[in-house]
């Protein structure tokens, strides 16, 4: 059933069937339950006043007498002692007694043939025209017993029926009515979820949750649906991100060249302090600067397309070049650098490379105290060639490096960074150049003990 005009169709069916089904058996529950006592009590109470009557009335015709009371909507069947019977009213469908239940009667004891019926979950006792469905009760009659037998005529008499067939026909509305609503809500759901899907988007929520497995057109646009939802959640969040990170980078060097230009305009300012505060400026204006070069960086890596120029050339001889020239910060700070940087050929974009290098290598400067030690090893794999840089630097928290990848986000044991003019942006650079050229990165740290970036690179 993948359309939705056959899901509707067999749907309906299928709920008429079942709903017919259980309203049946819950009729001949209550029939079990509530009408079967009651009628066994009826009629007992029925035969009872006719033996009664009969016995206090005995010079009335026997036979005129039964004869009568048949026509009162009741069948009944007489026996005595010697086994002459006769029946009045309707025909029995079925008129074999067990001779033993016969004698019970004629030595006094009742026979509740209706209420003692058996019956099943598709058979009702009430309509069994059967002389074991009865009443049995002793008529004495000049000294002489009888057994009298009696049970309702159906064809004459529908109280009972009534309330039986009101009691089916009402679950059956009411199972129908009820399963429909139930099985019209399944198949319109969807289309109630893409409705509340649509509210949500338009008041700028995009958390859609649309869990179906549907294979028909309903489940198709709810695919379609939640594939533009997320694609729009993306971009909106892209978008927020974007404007909130952009304005908090932008918004602190400006605050601060703003501060250091008023205080400028003193005059009494002293010309050492002076140098100073136009130095910091000079360090704002760079840091504005290199985050506006790493954004239009970041927005050419995301476009993607045509973006990679990939060559062959030897990434052991570039890391060597970089190394070269960030030399004076390292020596600066008295670091160790430890290589092993074998000869290895990729075909792969050189300047992209070439900034991953010079992110990871200034990372790994700028947090290493001074005397440590940066390691930078290369080798190969199979197909791939692997590049390690670890440091013995500050660390990062465990519960930052889950997000060092994502832009603009600082841990809070790398705080110098704002001293040092970081943006937050170098790693998630990174990361998009290595992911482009089909590599992977990874990071592993320990505060106080340093940091260590393992990328992955294909050499073809």
């Amino acid at each position: 059933m993948k359309t939705l005009y056959l899901r509707i169709v067999f749907t309906t069916i299928f709920v008429m069937i079942l709903s017919g089904l259980l309203a049946f058996l819950l009729a001949n529950f209550y029939y079990q339950t509530m009408l079967k006592p009651f009628n066994d009590s009826k009629v007992t109470h029925l035969t009872k006043d006719i033996v009664t009557f009969y016995e206090q009335n005995q010079e009335i015709p026997l036979n005129d007498y039964l004869e009568n009371s048949s026509n009162l909507g009741y069948q009944l069947y007489v026996v005595d002692q010697d086994g002459n019977d006769s029946f009045y009213g309707g025909e029995f469908r079925n008129k074999e007694l067990d001779s033993e239940i016969i004698q019970n009667v004629l030595n006094g004891h009742l026979y509740h043939g209706i209420l003692d019926f058996p019956s099943s979950a598709f058979i009702t006792g009430f309509f069994d025209n059967v002389l074991t469905n009865t009443i049995g009760m002793r008529m004495t009659v000049d000294d002489k017993n009888y057994a009298l037998f009696v049970r309702p005529n159906l064809d004459m008499q529908f109280g009972e029926m009534r309330i039986f067939f009101s009691v089916l026909l009402i679950l059956s509305l009411l199972l129908s009515i009820l399963f429909v609503i139930v099985s019209t809500r399944y198949i319109v759901k969807p289309i109630i979820k893409l409705t509340d899907a649509t509210k949500r988007i338009s008041t700028g929520k995009y958390d859609i949750q649309l869990d179906m497995k549907r294979r028909d057109e309903i489940g198709k646009l709810a695919e379609h649906f939640r594939e533009m939802a997320k694609n729009i959640e993306q971009l909106e969040s892209m978008r927020q991100e974007f404007v909130s990170n952009v304005s908090h980078e932008i918004q602190a060097p400006l605050t601060s060249i703003q501060g250091f230009s008023q205080t400028l305009q003193s005059d009494t300012l002293p010309e050492e302090q002076r140098k100073h505060y136009l130095a910091i400026i000079e360090a704002e204006t760079k840091r504005m600067s290199q985050l506006s070069k790493q954004l239009l960086t970041l927005a050419s890596l995301d476009k993607e397309e045509h973006l990679i120029k990939k060559s062959t050339f030897d990434v052991a001889e570039q890391i060597k070049q970089v190394i070269f020239m960030s030399e004076w910060s390292w020596q600066e700070k008295e670091l160790a650098i430890d290589l092993s940087l074998p000869t290895t050929f990729i075909y792969a974009d050189q300047h992209l490379l070439h900034q991953v290098w010079t992110n990871l290598l200034t990372n790994s400067i700028k947090f290493t105290s001074i005397g440590g030690t940066i390691s930078i090893r290369l080798t190969e794999i199979e197909n791939d060639c692997i590049v390690e840089v670890k440091d013995t630097g500050i660390g990062i928290a465990q519960s930052d490096l889950a997000n060092i990848f994502n832009r603009f986000y600082k841990a809070d044991q790398a705080r110098i960074r704002s001293e040092a003019g970081s943006s937050g942006l170098g790693l998630a650079i990174t990361k998009k150049i290595v992911e482009l050229h089909g590599g992977q990165i990874s990071v592993a740290s320990q505060i106080g003990k340093g940091t260590t970036f393992r990328i992955q690179l294909p050499r073809m």
